[in-house]
């Protein structure tokens, strides 16, 4: 399944306390039930004004989907073409 990263721009999401990113997460992973296996979160990494989420998924409209269903925003949606790493420079 292709993989994506998500910027989503929110403002002071930094300082957003534990127990309100602990509800977004259900949040997000309601709405992925109810859409089915064809789009998966993997991780996201908070930072002071942005969340970063890694997803899989069939397709980047089932990713937009989920951020619409979801009311979060998805200011960008870009298809993970390869990775790297350290052991990338080893081979």
């Amino acid at each position: 399944m292709p993989k994506f990263v998500i910027e989503r721009a929110i403002p002071g999401v930094g300082a957003t306390k534990a127990a309100e990113l602990k509800a977004i997460s259900q949040k997000s992973c309601s709405v992925l039930h109810e859409m089915g296996p064809d789009v998966q979160w993997v991780q996201s990494y908070v930072t002071g004004d942005k969340i970063y989420c890694i997803y899989n998924a069939a397709n980047e409209d089932l990713v937009r989907e989920h951020a619409r269903r979801g009311g979060f925003p998805a200011n960008s949606v870009s298809r993970v073409m390869s990775m790297i790493d350290p052991t990338t420079a080893e081979v």
